[in-house]
């Protein structure tokens, strides 16, 4: 019974190093989603890796850094944000660009918006909700 209570009372010890970061091998990396830093202005959001955007919005982010030219005439005007979903700065902060949607009539639900330091946001409903796009 004694070698038993000793096993049992020494057994959390011979874990500890195996849990520990010290015992862990050094991979070289992170490799998970998570290690996309998260900006400020994105603390609380749902956020997306570019990478994982629908191929769409990808071009059009690369429209936007390119400065255009975009397809559609209402592509950079100001976005209201009158859902209040994103947070609140003065009129003309926010910019809205359209993102294709295959197979749609019109310019379809999807967009990227963007921030005046930078931020992009991307909706695929139409302004019901927002991911903050967050880029390595």
């Amino acid at each position: 019974m004694r070698a038993l209570t000793a096993l049992l009372a020494t057994l959390p010890l011979l874990l500890l190093p195996a849990c520990s970061s010290e015992g862990k091998k050094s991979g070289g990396g992170a490799t998970s989603a998570a290690a996309t830093p998260v900006p400020s202005w994105a603390k609380g959001m749902k956020t997306v890796p570019r990478d994982r955007l629908p191929a769409e919005a990808r071009k059009t982010l690369d429209l936007i850094d390119k400065g255009g030219p975009f397809p559609y005439e209402k592509d950079g005007t100001v976005f209201g944000n009158y859902e209040n979903r994103l947070p609140k700065q003065t009129r003309g902060y926010y910019h809205e660009y359209t993102v294709p949607t295959p197979g749609a009539r019109n310019r379809g639900a999807r967009r990227i918006i963007t921030g005046t330091h930078a931020e992009r946001y991307y909706t695929g409903d139409h302004y019901e909700t927002f991911e903050a796009v967050v880029q390595p």
